[in-house]
């Protein structure tokens, strides 16, 4: 970007998951049975000012993948800018598996597109925008930097015990580097949506000075419900939760 602001907003990490509970003891999850369309609303903050919103949404397509999207629009003094992402995936024995992954940014500063195709069977990362094939290696769950998001909800549901959940993502450069959450404990939260109980993992990326905090609620089978970033110490957003949608009903906290 031409411009620098005081904050900047991670496309990575605005990004929210879908309510799914499990249907059978082994907790073997498949889209077609477990995974609900829905849509989530949430407020972006920057100091505890609201300076925007943002969208998840999931639904199925004719053919029977899902359609993972997600859409943020932040306003802040100068700064405007509304970024849009979307993966077209397959949830298939408790593992997602992306197949085409769309990214724009609009606004404020250089606008940028990029769009992907992955093809699990042949192993290439197709970058349709620069028109360049990678092979790259499917065989350990390799995610998009949307459907991690997914993976890692589906991952909390079977068993959210674990402390550290390592995800492999391809960037929009076909580059791919391990993406790690950290367990960083419980907290009560109080947000637009309501009182929840939630637990928190910390993601820090060291190179940049970015720590992210993601708050997960169990009593919504582990949405994603709020979002916490500093850069070198300094915040650079929040986003809470604030209504939820399934199947076209909206879910209240009671």
């Amino acid at each position: 970007m031409l411009i620098k602001f005081p904050f900047s907003f991670s496309v990575a990490l605005l990004s929210f998951t879908c309510f799914v509970s499990v249907a059978d003891s082994n907790k073997q999850i498949k889209s077609q049975q477990i995974l609900a369309e829905f849509s989530a609303q949430y407020t972006v903050l920057h100091k505890s000012d609201p300076v925007g919103n943002a969208t998840r949404t999931l639904s199925y397509q004719a053919d029977g993948n899902i359609n993972y999207h997600y859409k943020t629009h932040v306003e802040w003094l100068i700064f405007s800018q509304t970024r849009s992402e979307t993966s077209i995936l397959t949830i298939n024995n408790n593992k997602v598996t992306p197949q085409h992954y769309i990214y724009t940014r609009e606004g404020t500063g250089k606008d940028k597109r990029y769009e992907w195709h992955y093809d699990a069977v042949t192993g290439t990362a197709k970058d349709i925008e620069r028109k360049r094939e990678h092979q790259v290696d499917f065989s350990n769950n390799l995610q998009d930097k949307l459907s991690y998001h997914l993976q890692h909800r589906l991952n909390l549901i079977i068993n959210a015990s674990h402390k550290r959940y390592i995800y492999p993502v391809i960037n929009t450069s076909g580059s791919i580097k391990d993406y790690v959450y950290q367990y960083d404990g419980k907290e009560e939260l109080i947000l637009p949506y309501g009182l929840i109980k939630t637990i928190r993992f910390k993601r820090e990326v060291k190179e940049k000075e970015r720590v992210t905090y993601a708050w997960f609620a169990p009593e919504l089978d582990y949405l994603l419900v709020k979002l916490y970033q500093t850069k070198a110490g300094t915040e650079q957003f929040e986003a809470q939760l604030s209504s939820l949608r399934i199947e076209g009903k909206a879910v209240k906290k009671l």
